[in-house]
């Protein structure tokens, strides 16, 4: 199973890297809020053709329908500052900021869940953050501007990640999954009236659809990897994702990586990478 899973994990980060290059594409012409609405309808009508002929309407069963909306208006909020960033700044800096999210994730679950930090997890957060700041520092004040944003969604995506640790122990990955769509399709619905909507132009309505699928797909295929394979196994497979990113940014926008660029990205995932082995290996083994 565990070759599976990374093949899965593979194809997440193919997903997801394609939908962020197009979302930054589309974000020059549309509010950002426009694009989010559009994928997250996609998306979700994508997640739910493929997890409900497997779960059925006890997929929406759950007794804590106020954490997922609670959930979903944090990751709203971190979805729009990542394609605010994504409009500033290059697509790879940008990806090897939200790549920190993991680090903030550790902080926020040291806080509201009352895990313990320890040496190895405090010494794998200075490193990231040491990362961050190679990224963030350089170049003009555009891209300072987008890199604040990046952070901010790294910030909110990390207290995400805490909150579904919170409730992983009642709610499926399934679960969260078809909640966050679900919130996330109304919160933009909501939003776009206030930040503009124009009637997208035949080419555009195609590659927003597209957005929406290569999301919904990366989103399962994300989840299906982790239940087929140990974080441990599939987790540092998703860091292809800043690969894809560094090669679409270059191809279509000519962005070179810089030095600080690629040593800061270095940093960031060698620090992730320490945090995941850190709690696989702190997983109790199961008979």
């Amino acid at each position: 199973m565990v070759p599976r899973g990374i093949m899965f994990m593979l194809g997440a980060t193919v997903m997801f890297a394609g939908s962020t290059a197009l979302s930054k594409w589309q974000v020059d012409t549309y509010s950002f809020a426009e694009v989010l609405l559009f994928r997250s309808v996609v998306s979700l009508i994508v997640c739910a053709l493929l997890i409900m002929p497997r779960t059925g309407v006890t997929v929406f069963y759950t007794k804590r329908i106020g954490q997922h909306a609670g959930r979903s208006v944090t990751q709203t909020v971190a979805q729009s500052c990542i394609l605010i960033a994504l409009s500033l700044m290059p697509i790879a800096g940008a990806m090897a900021i939200n790549f920190s999210a993991p680090l903030f994730a550790t902080l926020f679950a040291a806080f509201w869940l009352r895990e313990s930090i320890g040496l190895a997890r405090a010494l794998a957060l200075v490193v990231g953050f040491c990362g961050v700041l190679l990224v963030v520092s350089p170049g003009a004040d555009s891209f300072t501007i987008g890199a604040l944003f990046a952070v901010a969604n790294a910030v909110l995506y990390g207290s995400v990640t805490a909150a579904v640790r919170g409730m992983s122990n009642t709610e499926s990955a399934e679960t969260l999954t078809i909640y966050q769509m679900g919130f996330m399709t109304l919160f933009f619905a909501l939003a776009t009236p206030f930040f503009g909507f124009t009637v997208p132009n035949a080419t555009d309505t195609i590659a927003m659809i597209v957005i929406g699928v290569f999301n919904g797909f990366g989103q399962y295929w994300w989840t299906r990897a982790l239940s087929m394979a140990p974080p441990s196994a599939v987790g540092p497979f998703y860091y292809f994702s800043l690969v894809w990113a560094i090669a679409l940014g270059y191809i279509f926008w000519g962005d070179v990586p810089t030095l600080s660029l690629l040593a800061g990205s270095g940093i960031v995932v060698v620090s992730g990478l320490m945090l995941l082995w850190r709690e696989s290996g702190k997983k109790p083994k199961t008979a």
